[in-house]
This record gives C-alpha cells, sequence and structure tokens, in this order.
C-alpha cells in the first residue's frame, strides 16, 4: 500500500516489530526506519533503511516508481539506521548521486571506503528536482555532528531524520491515525534516551527552523506528524530548555536492605514536604524508564551500598548512562550504606556532579540503619525537597 505524505512525496521506509533494544535503551515496541521517496521531474530519496531491511525499502519504492528513476540519494544522518542501506543501493543503482552534510562527508567514508563519490550540501542550499525543490539546514549534534533536516518548500514537508522521532512500529504511519497520547510517551523516551544531552543544540535548530510553514513532519523513526506539530514542537522546546516539574525520584539499589531502608525514609521526607516522588530499584527497573521519567523531574536522588569500595554494579551503570545524557537544571542527592571502609557515597557524588546536576545533600550510614539514621533520611528528604520547591 503506498503512504503518500503529499502529493509526490511517498514513505517507502521499513518495520522493525522485533527491536527491543536500541543504543542500550528498552524499545518494547519495536520501531520503524523511515526512508522518503520525493518525486518531481527528477526524484530523489531522502535517507534509507537499516542494510537488514533494504528490501523492504526497495519493494515499497517498486511499488511507485521503477528504482532506476531515482537519481539521487539525500543522507540527513550517517548513523547506520539510517544510511546503512548505502552501499545495497549504490550497487543496485551504480548511477545514483549521493548528498551529505559536510561533516557527513569523512564519516560516510569511513563506514563505506573512501572512494565513496559525494556532493555537499550546506545550510540555505537548494536542490531542484523540477516542480519540488529541497532545501537543507544543518543541524549539527541533534544529535551527531553531520546530522541535518529537508525541507520540501513546495509541499511544507519537513524531513528532520532523528529529530521528533519515536520507537514505535505499527501499521498505522500519522499522528491522527494512532493517537497523541499513544505517541507521546514514547517520543518522551525517545528524546530523553537520545537528544538530551543536546538541548541547547536542539534549540538552535528549532530557532534556525521558525518562520518555516509545515505541513507535516517525517522524522526517520515511528509515526509522521501531520496534526500535532504544534503540540510536539512546543513540548520539544519544553525538553530542550531544561523544563521540569518540582517532583522527584529515588533511584537506588541494595545489598541487604539497609539502603532501601534509606529510600523509604527519604521518601517519607520528600512527601512530607509535599513533593510528590516515586522510588525505582534498579536491580528490577528498567535503566531507560527512569531516565524517561528524569526529563520531566526537577530532583534526583541516587542511593548505592558499597562494594569493594565503590558502586554497587546496577548504580554504578545507570550514574555512568545518567552522566552521559547530562539532565540540565535537576537537583541531586547522594546516599547509601556501608560496612567498613565506605566509598558508594563519595563516587556517587562525583558522578552526580560531572552531569551537570546541582548536589545538594549526601549522606551515608554504616550497616544498618537505626531510629537516628533514618530520621536523618527523612530530614535529608525534607531539604532536598525544598530544594526542589524553591527552584
Amino acid at each position: 500500500m503506498k503512504v503518500a505524505l503529499k502529493h509526490g512525496i511517498y514513505w517507502v521506509g521499513a518495520i522493525d516489530w522485533n527491536l527491543r533494544d536500541f543504543h542500550g535503551y528498552t524499545t518494547r515496541r519495536g520501531t520503524t526506519y523511515n526512508a522518503y521517496l520525493v518525486m518531481g521531474e527528477k526524484v530523489a530519496l531522502v535517507d534509507t533503511v537499516k542494510a537488514p531491511f533494504f528490501e523492504e525499502m526497495l519493494s515499497r519504492i517498486r511499488e511507485i516508481i521503477d528504482p532506476a528513476k531515482i537519481e539521487y540519494l539525500i543522507v540527513n544522518h550517517v548513523e547506520m539506521d539510517h544510511s546503512g542501506s548505502l552501499p545495497l543501493l549504490k550497487q543496485a543503482l551504480p548511477h545514483i548521486k549521493v548528498f551529505c552534510s559536510p561533516r557527513a562527508e569523512e564519516e560516510l567514508r569511513l563506514h563505506y571506503g573512501k572512494d565513496l563519490a559525494l556532493s555537499i550540501l550546506k545550510t540555505g542550499d537548494v536542490l531542484d528536482l523540477g516542480g519540488k525543490s529541497l532545501t537543507f539546514v544543518e543541524t549539527p549534534m541533534v544529535h551527531w555532528p553531520d546530522s541535518m533536516v529537508t525541507y520540501v518548500r513546495e509541499d511544507k514537508v519537513l524531513l528532520p531524520n532523528d529529530a521528533f522521532g519515536q520507537h514505535i512500529a505499527s501499521t498505522e504511519r500519522f499522528d491522527d491515525e494512532l493517537g497523541f497520547d499513544c505517541i507521546l510517551p514514547e517520543a518522551t523516551k525517545y528524546y530523553a534516551n537520545i537528544v538530551m544531552p543536546y538541548g541547547a543544540q536542539v534549540l538552535k535548530a528549532l530557532d534556525a527552523l521558525k518562520g518555516i510553514e509545515i505541513d507535516v513532519i517525517g522524522p526517520s523513526h515511528g509515526i509522521i506528524w501531520r496534526k500535532h506539530i504544534p503540540d510536539i514542537a512546543a513540548t520539544y522546546e519544553k525538553w530542550a530548555k531544561g523544563e521540569a516539574e518540582k517532583k522527584a525520584l529515588i533511584v537506588y539499589d541494595t545489598m541487604w536492605g539497609s539502603t532501601e531502608k534509606m529510600a523509604r525514609a527519604i521518601y517519607q521526607g520528600l512527601t512530607e514536604e509535599g513533593i510528590p516522588a516515586r522510588m525505582y530499584r534498579l536491580s528490577t527497573s528498567d535503566k531507560s524508564d527512569i531516565v524517561t521519567e528524569v526529563l520531566e523531574t526537577r530532583g534526583l536522588l541516587l542511593g548505592s551500598p558499597t562494594i569493594n569500595n565503590g558502586l554497587f554494579p546496577k548504580v554504578a551503570e545507570f550514574a555512568t548512562y545518567i552522566k552521559g545524557l547530562r539532565p540540565k537544571g535537576r537537583i541531586s542527592a547522594a546516599f547509601g550504606s556501608y560496612g567498613w571502609g565506605g566509598g558508594a557515597v563519595k563516587a556517587l557524588v562525583a558522578e552526580l556532579q560531572a552531569s551537570g546536576m546541582e548536589m545538594a545533600e549526601e549522606l551515608q550510614v554504616k550497616f544498618v540503619p537505626d531510629r537516628e539514621a533514618l530520621s536523618a533520611c527523612e530530614e535529608l528528604g525534607k531539604r532536598v525537597a525544598r530544594k526542589i520547591k524553591g527552584s
């Protein structure tokens, strides 16, 4: 079945129903690899698909035109879930001319060979297809240095690659078919786990696109936007600015239950001060789901028992993951228990500070927390709560 964004612009991507892990986060609903055919007097393909799905893409193209009529390939982003079919496409269509951003030139050759012939596109360049024209805007670090967007001026269609994407495999292709309430959680998770470190760059990209009329946004993953464009654009701006709700997450793991007792007492202190809070034990929770909540939560309190003078393994993994995502404008605290030498809380403080979060409190307890120690935990929760309320 042909899927048209506008007359002469078609989705020709692939559906990956079985993907369950992407860059280390859980994708329970699979994903799509979206490629788009733009047909004027000449024909361009914007992005490809992950290499194992090449034939699926090619079969969709054949439903519309003879693939041999494609003259141009636009590579908006080098990552292999989008450019992976490039060698296969070049093998099938040796005549095709490949366009990319200046920063993508070296990356593509490092991926697919130094003899790869490429033509470079810069911000403001226009490729005239005859009846349709493609305008390009470089969007570095949204979320790779090479990223750019393609805009079909005559049809007001924006093809922004990874921006505005979600990991959803479905038979529905458009937001008004699946529903905003169904798409938003996956769009949130996608932004939190992939795009969050690049808020400043996202704001620059959004600024560069202001004033451009947009009827349709065709991202590289998931559902195509045509009804809820103002909603997702406003949401992206909020995320990029680091805006978050005055609530808290307590994320921890525990060995013999002491750190969990501390976590529960801290929870009590937070909620008594009127700050909504949720608790996650890392050994039984998915880190990418937790990070999705971090995106819209002001306070993060991270707890670990000490093992071998350092962090418990699952906490160490999460601390490294969150440090890479660098959530902005967050208030953090570190807590944990130890037996003799300690070390976990000190390591947590270092990791949280390295992530750019404000370090509000720290507390460690030797062995099992008694009533006095639990009272100290409650007071820590209250102090963090007051910090959150004042932020």
